[in-house]
């Protein structure tokens, strides 16, 4: 089926508390794309958040992002209005971590201060359904918050998991374990409310793994068999991509590498989890750098980029063949950009899996390009950008009048009427029905390419560690969007 999608994560929504959240807006926004005609809401992992605020580094692979958290949602015996007032936080633009961290952490705290019995006993229904992972998370955290320290230095009993240690801290930490609790109880109801508004709307929620974890996480300090760590328990090797369109250097990502072959011997017990629990989460999901899979970037522990880096075998279709007799029917896109070579795309057609095209990366001057609009096959999920790239007007900025030239005469657009940005910008317009005209059956378009925005409201700039993740939006940026044109070119091309 043919279907176009809207890409922006939850954090960029409108709203008060300084960072899109789960609330009213959020509903307001599925009504907004499904009148548009759109099918599908991409959004960015909404896990626990890692250095710079980045949701592809977080501190946990199951735990949800308790910043999301409507707290206006609250019943009144929780948080009085006036506590609800004390927590908004005037940053429209850009999501406000630190303020939101404080203001928002306050309130989830007096919250905590009033459960009632019904409310505890709530929560330990909760922790019976999802005690594979989050015991260990909120010792971890509660651990974490008591001592300042990440699990890698603390005191050895409670480094080694000692059965002693960890029956000690429990007891000790009991009231800030069932804090971190009550966070993701919290954090999972209402997900489930917005994911059930959305398919009620006709919108299904496509969510975003990565494919590593932080070392710094309950993951790791929970399951070290799971990784290349020494007897030390510290990382050998550690993930990142050699150097590419992004990033001269390589990415030096640093989180530690995967024992596929220990993983093995347990049927990849952990990893299945994982994707079925993320499964449950969306409707469909996309795996981040997939095919590190097939093949991963290897780079010894403690150097500086990721140039002296070597591919490495990963575990190929047997991990698959493990997640298939977990969940069937699995609706996986492999995010597989950057270094693609034949092996890669010989294991992703074993999958079955569609891989992504990005109109971006199609003006290298090859015509078997496989990003060119006239080199899908239908079993892909096309983008005008991703949340990695400049938006489509900013790009057409960034380039060399000859090669700016040749994109324009691609896409049709006059050499002088392409850089007015804004809701008639005829270039993005452009790059939109282009898409919408392929054989994808998926094509999904970031919100700044619909309103013809530039470089300003970048996401993401990948290798640049600090201003990335704020873009927010209003909602009179929902008012640079020509609902006419998007309903017409989604009829015209069969995406309705």
């Amino acid at each position: 089926m043919r279907k176009a999608g809207v890409l922006l994560p939850i954090s960029s929504l409108p709203g008060e508390y300084g960072i899109g959240d789960f609330g009213q807006v959020s509903k307001f926004f599925v009504d907004f794309v499904s009148d548009l005609g759109f099918k599908i809401w991409q959004i960015l992992p909404i896990g626990v958040l890692g250095p710079g605020n980045s949701p592809y580094s977080g501190y946990s692979a199951f735990a949800g992002n308790a910043l999301l958290i409507d707290v206006s949602a609250l019943p009144d015996r929780l948080l009085t209005d006036g506590e609800k007032e004390e927590a908004k936080i005037n940053s429209p633009y850009r999501a406000d971590y630190f303020g939101v961290r404080e203001k928002k952490g306050k309130a989830l705290r007096r919250a905590f201060s009033r459960l009632n019995e019904g409310d505890v006993a709530n929560i330990a229904r909760f922790r019976r359904e999802n005690a594979y992972w989050l015991k260990d998370y909120a010792l971890y955290m509660a651990l974490r918050e008591k001592t300042g320290k990440d699990w890698s230095e603390w005191d050895e009993p409670l480094r080694r998991r000692d059965k002693s240690a960890l029956e000690r801290a429990g007891k000790a930490f009991a009231n800030e374990i069932l804090y971190y609790e009550f966070e993701q109880y919290l954090f999972y109801a209402q997900w489930a409310e917005l994911k059930g508004y959305a398919n009620s709307r006709g919108i299904e929620i496509f969510g975003d793994m990565p494919i590593y974890v932080s070392y710094n996480s309950p993951d790791v300090w929970a399951h070290p068999d799971n990784f290349q760590l020494d007897k030390k328990l510290k990382p050998e090797r550690v993930a990142g991509v050699p150097p590419d369109y992004f990033a001269t250097d390589g990415q030096l990502w640093g989180d530690p590498l995967y024992d596929y072959k220990r993983m093995e011997r347990r049927g990849y017990d952990w990893f299945s989890e994982r994707i079925a629990h993320n499964l449950a989460l969306y409707d469909m999901l996309r795996i981040d750098h997939f095919r590190g899979l097939y093949e991963y970037w290897s780079v010894p522990a403690g150097s500086d980029t990721a140039k002296n880096g070597r591919w490495e075998k990963g575990p190929g279709m047997k991990i698959w063949k493990k997640v298939s007799e977990r969940v069937k029917n699995a609706k996986i896109v492999a995010e597989d950009l950057g270094q693609i070579d034949d092996g890669v795309r010989e294991y992703l057609l074993k999958t079955g899996f569609p891989g992504m095209r990005v109109l971006q990366f199609a003006f290298d001057g090859r015509k078997d390009n496989p990003h060119l609009p006239y080199n899908y096959d239908k079993n892909v999920v096309a983008y005008t950008a991703t949340h990695d790239n400049d938006t489509s007007l900013g790009w057409l900025y960034s380039l060399d009048t000859a090669a700016r030239d040749n994109v324009l005469d691609f896409i049709g657009v006059g050499a002088f009427e392409w850089g007015a940005g804004g809701r008639n910008c005829k270039s993005t317009r452009a790059m939109i029905t282009i898409l919408s005209a392929s054989s994808a059956d998926t094509v999904i378009f970031p919100v700044q390419d619909l309103t013809g925005y530039g470089s300003d409201t970048r996401l993401n700039t990948p290798g640049v560690a600090e201003g990335n993740w704020e873009f927010r939006i209003t909602l009179s940026t929902l008012e640079d969007i020509d609902p006419d044109f998007l309903r017409k070119t989604f009829a015209r091309f069969g995406r309705l």
